[in-house]
């Protein structure tokens, strides 16, 4: 698994952003630092040229002019991040989510606080503009595969080229499930977008509802010849939305087989946390392993992995993301745990369901 690294940020303007008292911890604290040395200077300056018998009206506007022009040199190097950040943020509203602000490691007030506050959301910001462009490319590919193919065929059985056998109708029977799929993603996503969606939920075996999730995995997968180990008590029962659950543990599954090599097997094992109420699923892929620090990117969406050294995976990249968000959905997480054995997707969901309505 690996995420997208965002190209190097481009920094705005970056005049003025030397801030001779913007070491201190407070805002506040270098207001007040700023306000006793201009005070201070002006008041042994007015000193200065009282002694030397200057006429206080000549001597009031000269000591006004430098606390003046002190006040500000200072407040520049104050509000240099800030005039930073309205100029970046008026690049990223034309579209440039490079922009970045420059920030003095030595600034720990609130304005360099909120200056690397601003470039983590800009940085987060240019991640998500570049993943959903890959997005809008992918899905055009997968898009236009199956139509091309759905196209080519339809025609040649217009053309009397080829014969409308049940083989030929059950490829383009194929073709239309590879776009409903698509679909579906994409109406995930929006569901997603939206931050909610409605469950029916209802009581199942959980050993029966694995098996039933599992089966049609087994047959797409019978080129790959991977052994699905399922190991699951025939006594467990759960509520839930299964069309929901289906889709967590599918796509689960699904990118496990996925980060397989062929002949090599995938283990689904259960087991009821009485104590909490929950039930823990483990769905492990022997013999590769997630990183550490990728273990909580491959959720984002639109992040895909390698099936490969230097090989990226197909698909969106919302397999993992739309099944972290039907977890959530039922008050359930998922996440990769530590398994000497392998990639190890550690989901848990509450036996029972609690409704939000009262």
């Amino acid at each position: 698994m690996h995420t997208t690294d965002s190209k190097p940020g481009r920094s705005v303007n970056a005049l003025d952003t030397e801030r001779p008292i913007g070491s201190f911890s407070s805002l506040k604290v270098e207001l007040c630092v700023l306000i006793t040395i201009s005070t201070l200077i002006a008041f042994i300056m007015a000193w200065f040229l009282l002694k030397v018998e200057l006429s206080i009206w000549i001597a009031m506007p000269i000591t006004l002019a430098v606390a003046l022009s002190i006040t500000y040199f200072f407040s520049r190097g104050l509000t240099s991040p800030l005039r930073e950040m309205r100029d970046a943020a008026e690049a990223m509203a034309d579209g440039d989510y490079t922009v970045r602000v420059h920030v003095d490691e030595n600034n720990r007030d609130e304005v360099g606080q909120l200056a690397m506050s601003f470039n983590e959301m800009a940085e987060e910001l240019q991640h998500a503009d570049q993943m959903r462009r890959d997005m809008v490319a992918n899905v055009s590919h997968e898009l236009r595969t199956p139509v091309s193919a759905l196209q080519a065929m339809v025609e040649n059985m217009a053309d009397g080229v080829v014969e409308p056998t049940p083989s030929n109708l059950e490829s383009i029977l194929n073709q239309t499930h590879r776009l409903s799929d698509l679909i579906a993603f994409l109406l995930d996503l929006s569901r997603m977008e939206a931050g909610a969606a409605s469950l029916r939920i209802d009581k199942f075996n959980f050993a029966d509802f694995i098996d039933e999730t599992v089966e049609p995995l087994e047959i797409a997968d019978a080129g790959h010849a991977h052994n699905i180990e399922v190991r699951v008590p025939d006594d467990i029962e759960m509520e839930g939305d299964q069309d929901r659950l289906r889709q967590l543990f599918t796509n689960i599954i699904a990118n496990a087989l996925k980060h397989s090599a062929d002949n090599t097997s995938v283990l689904i094992e259960a087991h009821e946390d009485r104590g909490y109420c929950t039930i823990v699923t483990n769905v492990v892929n022997f013999g590769s392993q997630i990183p550490q620090e990728a273990r909580s990117d491959i959720f984002r969406r639109f992040v895909k992995g390698k099936t490969g050294p230097g090989t990226e995976s197909g698909g969106t990249g919302l397999g993992l993301s739309i099944a972290r968000w039907a977890a959530q959905l039922h008050g359930g997480t998922v996440r990769v745990v530590d398994d000497p054995r392998g990639a190890d997707f550690e989901i848990t969901l509450p036996k029972y369901h609690i409704s939000d309505e009262k």
